[in-house]
Parts: C-alpha cells; structure tokens; sequence
C-alpha cells in the first residue's frame, strides 16, 4: 500500500484516497459543468492531454483545459464566439502554434443556463455534422 503525508496536518492518508482527493479538486469544474449544461441534457468529461473531453451522447463538443472551457465551431458558428472576442483554442507542438476548432465559452453560459443549452447545442451541431461527415467520407 502507498501512503502520502499530507502536508499540512501530521497525518498519513492511503494512496487511494489522496488521489481520490486530487481527483475530487480536479473534478469540481467537470461537476459544476453537469449543473450548467443540465437544460442541454447530460454531459460525460473524459480525461485527455492533461485535461477534458466534453461529451454528449458519445459525441466531443467542449474541451476543458486549465478550467477553461471551449466548445466546438465551425465556419457556420465561429462569427458567435469571435464577435464576443472569445479566443481560440491552441496549443505549441514543436515550435509551431496550432490552432483547433474550440472557442473559448462565454461567462453567460455559466450565469444562465437557457443560453447554455443554447451555446452547447450549436457545438454539439458542429460537432455532429463533423462526425456524420467524415463517417460517410
């Protein structure tokens, strides 16, 4: 069995239930998430890259990274996040930006959760006709 100190009281806690811990610290935005996306329907968050896949109905819509949320665009539905001047999501990979297809998610998802569902829907869209398309490709 693996034990850690923890630090900040002189007690030693398994090593299953210091990750279930960390996990827990970690997951409070995938949670809070579920709640903000209820009116859309149910949400599944699956680890990836060092943060979150976003997924409805076994279909990526949102990614989570750092706490932050981007959802999936296109051509049709990035004029939504842009004129919000909402950012892009990129990343470096051997000294060059690259840049995907998720906008960071306006603060109003969070505030009210009619215009959640509406911002997750337009993802999931995308995102599905993404799918569709390349499964008949």
């Amino acid at each position: 069995m693996i034990y850690f100190v923890n630090l900040r009281a002189p007690i030693v806690i398994p090593g299953s239930l210091f990750h279930n811990y960390l996990m827990k610290k970690h997951n409070e935005f995938i949670e809070f998430l579920n709640e903000t996306f209820e009116e859309f329907g149910l949400i599944d968050a699956r680890k990836m890259f060092g943060g979150y896949g976003i997924y409805h109905d076994g279909i990526m819509f949102g990614l989570v990274e750092n706490n932050t949320l981007y959802l999936k665009a296109d051509e049709t539905t990035q004029n939504h996040f842009e004129s919000k001047g909402l950012a892009q999501f990129q990343y470096e990979r051997a000294g060059k930006v690259i840049k995907m297809s998720y906008y960071q998610a306006p603060d109003e998802v969070y505030d009210d959760r009619g215009k959640a569902a509406l911002w997750a829907n337009r993802a999931f869209e995308v995102a599905l006709k993404k799918k569709l398309r390349v499964t008949v490709d």
